[in-house]
């Protein structure tokens, strides 16, 4: 599934940007179509130009400087026919000197040739033609007529060094490539700012638009003004300062539309794992749970057992104070399990909402010596010693006296069961005023948590395993219990720990007058 989720990842990423460079080709072509359409519109425009200025000059009936007149005759006979066919040919060349100022190019005048052509196919009789007498026409093809206006007029001095004597900025304006880029372009739909100029030898002309600048990789050129043999000095260049943005902008839609595609499909897939992750998480911490809670029994259990077999034996049952201590032992074993379902209980209730906690005004202080005397006979058992050094002047809260004390309980309690059975608990229990508020510090001098552990210690269930499951005690509850009621005193608890030395609980809650 993984391994699919990827593909499909890089399919998207392959298709966009396939896209993305098909989009750049086709801005590329669209570009170089309207610079050539441009390019040629001048030249044609300036051609006719010039050609309009001759024709003007020469409709004006000016006489020419000297006429050359050409006739060319062919006859040709069949072999197996009595028909003769004759063609003429005519030419008409005049030759007009004209002053240069007409088309500003610094000379003093130029050259041109006038040609008209009349050309002539007769199909004759034999007899007709031998007998001079009227020729009578089987077919006649007559045709007259001036030459197309490019093949009219020819120059001593040629048109390319005409144009290539007049300043660029005289032949074209930046007005008419303007427009003719902008209508082209809108033609396919590229309607974005653009920048343009023209170079001679690639050197900068007075023809560019405003603000022009050459940048490599979004100019395009081409050559205009071209002669006869495709040379040129001059090129047209035009740069799209948003070209990657109007192009990126093209399959914008669509790669939105890939994105938020496939962030579905990976969210889904993504949420899946974390259920899957989530479900398998919990069957490990209902099993831890359940083989916990089934170690906490066991030994209580076992100890129950034992003490009504002892009590069943003839020579005990006489014997009231070993009765009296054995019964005080599984009452002091059933307290153990009641506490334990009480715990998970409390929990529970918390979860749902269903703890009733009703505050009142009680003094911390009072809470702290009252929680102590719940564990200072176990310390006292194992050698220990808990230190008070209660110096907070001020230790009024507004608190559920019950539940904190459960929660000083359980962090004390957590304090002797963390401290190795090879040195004796020492704890140390501190209070200080702290602005509005009253701090209160448990230190151990226990087996202490990792950096990771911190970060999870209040979590249900969450116990640091070292070794065998069994050495890690208690089922995950207690402090995830004692973090809900801080909580719901408007209080805050956090941990500071370092391996093998131990751990500070450090529990804040806020002052009342």
């Amino acid at each position: 599934m993984s391994l699919s989720l990827v593909g499909i990842i890089f399919v998207q990423a392959y298709y966009i940007n396939n896209s993305l460079k098909n989009e750049e080709e086709q801005f590329t072509f669209n570009v170089k179509k309207a610079l050539s359409f441009t390019s040629k519109n001048i030249e044609d425009r300036e051609f006719k130009e010039y050609v309009l200025k001759f024709q003007d000059l020469l409709d004006q009936g000016v006489k020419p400087d000297t006429t050359a007149f050409r006739e060319l005759y062919l006859k040709e006979e069949g072999s197996g026919s009595n028909e003769k066919l004759i063609y003429r040919n005519s030419i008409l060349e005049e030759n007009y000197k004209l002053s240069s100022s007409i088309f500003d190019i610094g000379l003093d005048s130029i050259n041109i040739k006038k040609v008209l052509s009349d050309r002539e196919t007769k199909v004759l009789k034999s007899s007709a033609l031998e007998s001079n007498s009227n020729l009578n026409l089987d077919a006649m093809m007559f045709e007259f007529g001036k030459l197309s206006k490019g093949a009219e007029i020819f120059y001593d001095t040629a048109y390319e060094d005409l144009s290539y004597r007049v300043p660029i900025h005289k032949r074209v304006t930046k007005e008419e490539i303007e427009s003719l880029l902008k209508s082209k372009l809108n033609e396919d739909n590229i309607d974005i700012d653009f920048q343009f100029a023209i170079y001679s030898n690639d050197l900068a002309t007075k023809i560019q638009s405003e603000d022009f600048e050459l940048i490599t990789e979004s100019t395009y050129s081409v050559p205009v003004f071209q002669n006869k043999n495709d040379g040129s000095n001059y090129r047209l260049l035009v740069n799209f300062p948003k070209r990657n943005v109007f192009v990126q902008s093209s399959i914008i839609k669509m790669t939105l539309l890939s994105i938020i595609f496939t962030s579905i499909i990976i969210i889904a897939y993504t949420s899946a794992l974390m259920q899957l992750l989530k479900q398998r998480k919990i069957s490990e911490i209902k099993t831890d749970f359940i083989n916990n809670m089934t170690h906490e029994f066991k030994t209580p259990i076992a100890t129950i057992n034992l003490a009504l077999d002892a009590i069943r034996n003839p020579t005990v049952i006489t014997d009231q104070d070993k009765v009296l201590r054995y019964l005080k032992m599984i009452k002091e074993e059933n307290k153990r399990m009641h506490a334990q379902v009480e715990n998970v209980l409390r929990i529970s209730k918390l979860e749902r909402n269903e703890l009733n906690i009703s505050k009142e005004r009680v003094l911390l202080h009072d809470i702290i010596e009252d929680a102590i005397t719940h564990v200072e006979l176990i310390v006292e058992d194992r050698k220990g010693k808990i230190k008070v050094n209660l110096s907070a002047e001020n230790s009024s809260v507004l608190a559920n006296e019950t539940h904190f004390t459960n929660v000083i309980v359980n962090i004390l309690d957590n304090a002797i069961k963390y401290t190795p059975e090879s040195r004796a608990p020492i704890i140390d229990v501190t209070t200080e005023n702290v602005g509005t508020n009253i701090l209160l510090r448990i230190k151990d001098q226990g087996s202490g948590m990792s950096k990771a552990a911190q970060k999870r210690v209040f979590e249900k269930f969450y116990r640091e395993h070292t070794g065998d499951r069994h050495d890690v005690k208690g089922h995950g509850l207690g402090l995830a219990y004692v973090k809900r009621i801080v909580e719901d005193h408007q209080g805050h608890i956090s941990v500071e720990s370092e391996k093998d030395k131990g751990s500070t609980f450090i529990i804040k809650l806020p002052l009342i007058s």
